[in-house]
């Protein structure tokens, strides 16, 4: 996977691309992680990229010039655009079609997907997050491929939040692991995670209910 990020502050990713699985997928080679500075395509002696808003109003808005010029640097013969802000579309849809052929993503600071309802000032940090989600999908980034298939989202846990999850120790003040997990039933254990799958997302997330499966 070959993921160009367009970016006004390239140096928030140095950190990001040396840590955990994601720098593992680097150096593995299943992950290329190219920073296109935006600031590079800007305007005039200080390379301004952004403008007063048409029709007045608090702040600067990007230009679509510079934001063009940057896509067309970057981009290589991009499978995508995924721009990272405003938007409705679901942020681990999109990792999951990634993951599954998508060479080239191109990641924008505004967009069309949105990690919740608040406010940043840039997209670096929802592009880093659709990166991490995006990555931990490729073959052999996890240690265990397996964690990836019934959690949150996924298609083997249809769409539903993952069940709780429990380990040393048993008994924690006051606090048992429920007896099922310690019975070895393996077909009980299953239908008892079916359902806490079920009612975590019953009571946390009831749109995933009502979501179509595909």
């Amino acid at each position: 996977m070959r993921v160009n990020v367009v970016t006004l502050f390239p140096e928030l990713f140095s950190v990001f691309t040396e840590t955990s699985f994601v720098k593992k997928a680097i150096t593995t080679g299943k992950l290329t992680v190219h920073l296109e500075p935006l600031r590079s395509h800007g305007l005039g002696n200080h390379r301004s990229v952004d403008d007063t808003p048409y029709g007045g109003g608090a702040g600067m808005v990007l230009r679509v010039d510079c934001i063009a010029q940057a896509i067309e640097a970057a981009e290589a013969g991009a499978a995508a655009i995924v721009c990272a802000s405003t938007g409705n579309t679901s942020a681990s849809a999109a990792a999951y079609g990634a993951a599954a052929g998508m060479e080239v993503i191109v990641i924008l600071p505004m967009g069309q997907i949105a990690l919740g309802d608040f406010v940043l000032a840039g997209g670096e940090l929802p592009a880093m997050a659709i990166i991490e989600c995006c990555v931990r999908l490729l073959p052999g980034v996890l240690g265990n491929e397996a964690s990836a298939t019934l959690e949150s989202f996924s298609e083997d846990n249809d769409g539903l939040l993952e069940y709780p999850q429990y380990t040393r120790p048993a008994s924690f003040r006051g606090m048992d692991i429920p007896e099922i997990l310690k019975s070895g039933d393996h077909a009980r254990i299953a239908e008892w995670r079916r359902g806490r799958a079920l009612e975590r997302t019953r009571a946390r997330r009831p749109d995933l209910l009502r979501a179509p499966r595909g």
